[in-house]
């Protein structure tokens, strides 16, 4: 099993339709272009990959614990051991 972890607690929404939209017209972008691409990244110059994912989300597990202390909702439902749990599947895992 692997043992990597994120290197920074992002969690990125990878499932809207928006999202395949953008990567189809990143190809073309790439395929168009007229200048000389040489292998590796250098596709990145036609193309800004990050505007292919559509929702990024920021959290530290700081800001996930003093939002489950703020919110009287959030402590009714879930105890802060799920709520951390909770974090590392979405922001800490790969």
């Amino acid at each position: 099993m692997s043992r990597s972890f994120k290197n920074s607690p992002v969690m990125t929404d990878h499932v809207t339709p928006g999202t395949r939209w953008a990567k189809r017209q990143a190809a073309k972008a790439v395929r168009r272009y007229a200048g000389c691409l040489t292998n590796g990244k250098s596709y990145r110059k036609v193309f800004n990959p990050w505007n292919i994912c559509d929702y990024r989300f920021y959290q530290t597990k700081r800001q996930a614990v003093e939002k489950w202390e703020r919110c009287a909702r959030l402590q009714a439902r879930f105890t802060k051991d799920r709520i951390l749990r909770n974090w590392e599947k979405f922001y800490r895992r790969k």
